[in-house]
């Protein structure tokens, strides 16, 4: 069985500080508790602080284009469903650039785990509101304000009846260690959001306002109850609730493909099996 230490990688360049770091910790070491063997899983990063990700791991890689991770991770699944397949986000990353592909992939029900470091801010391009920035915030690009509302990102997983929908707090390393190990077991797709300060260029949502605002979601929260969900994944203000928000019990988009919900893609003959297609074809026609 694996150890925390067979997971590393190179020597992270992010900044001293960094939430990134928590995460990275906590990370290698749920999946070695969840004896994950470092070629058994797939890491898919984008652009940004959050995209470097991977480079700090021992893993299966795919490093892709700003926005584009939930894609490439989608096609990874589909073609091997046996491994596991994780993508890796920054807040700008996967809510901005890549927020379409991220209501389709809580649509389809992708059996994949995204985690998004969200620092409410840009770090990587040092500084920039981002989709996440609080209203009324005041970057050095934005004179004016941020003038937006902010994305509530646990809200508008509820909405998607996502699949799997959880906040967590990089500084909480524990229970965002448990978050992780339920995210990747469930079956479906997964979304944490994982509150990650930037010291360098967000100078309000510090760990010590967090620490300050996030709680535990109390146990007897049913994360099935919708509308339970959606009220908790409301809150945000002097409480920040963490832990799982909202599950849903609907079959992954893999289970639902029959070319590929018997064996991976990847482990079939390559000859084209005519009965196959003809008995698919047969249920449109």
């Amino acid at each position: 069985m694996a150890s925390s230490a067979d997971y590393k990688g190179r020597t992270p360049a992010w900044c001293p500080g960094c939430g990134n770091f928590s995460i990275l910790k906590t990370f290698r070491e749920a999946v070695a508790e969840l004896g994950i063997e470092p070629h058994q899983f797939t890491i898919v990063s984008g652009i940004g602080q959050a995209g470097k990700f991977p480079h700090y791991l021992k893993c299966n890689t795919f490093n892709g284009l700003h926005g584009r991770t939930l894609p490439v991770a989608t096609a990874l699944k589909l073609v091997n469903s046996g491994q596991i397949v994780i993508a890796v986000a920054g807040d700008g990353d996967c809510y901005g650039e890549g927020g379409n592909h991220l209501l389709h992939a809580m649509r389809r029900n992708i059996n994949v785990k995204l985690f998004v470091h969200d620092n409410q801010i840009y770090g990587l391009t040092k500084g920039q509101a981002s989709p996440t920035t609080v209203e009324g915030t005041r970057p050095k690009n934005l004179p004016f304000g941020v003038l937006s509302e902010n994305l509530n990102p646990m809200a508008l997983a509820v909405a998607m009846d996502c699949g799997f929908a959880a906040r967590a707090f990089s500084g909480d390393m524990e229970n965002l260690k448990e978050t992780i190990k339920a995210a990747i077991r469930h079956k479906g797709f997964s979304l944490v959001d994982i509150l990650q300060p930037c010291v360098s260029f967000n100078k309000i949502n510090t760990f010590e306002w967090y620490k300050q605002r996030v709680y535990h979601i109390a146990a007897n929260h049913n994360p099935y109850d919708r509308a339970a969900a959606f009220q908790k994944a409301l809150e945000w203000s002097d409480r920040i609730p963490t832990g799982i928000i909202y599950r849903s019990n609907r079959p992954a988009f893999d289970e639902r493909v029959p070319v590929i919900k018997d064996s991976p893609l990847v482990g079939q003959e390559q000859s084209v099996d005519m009965t196959k297609i003809e008995a698919v074809l047969r249920e449109f026609y």
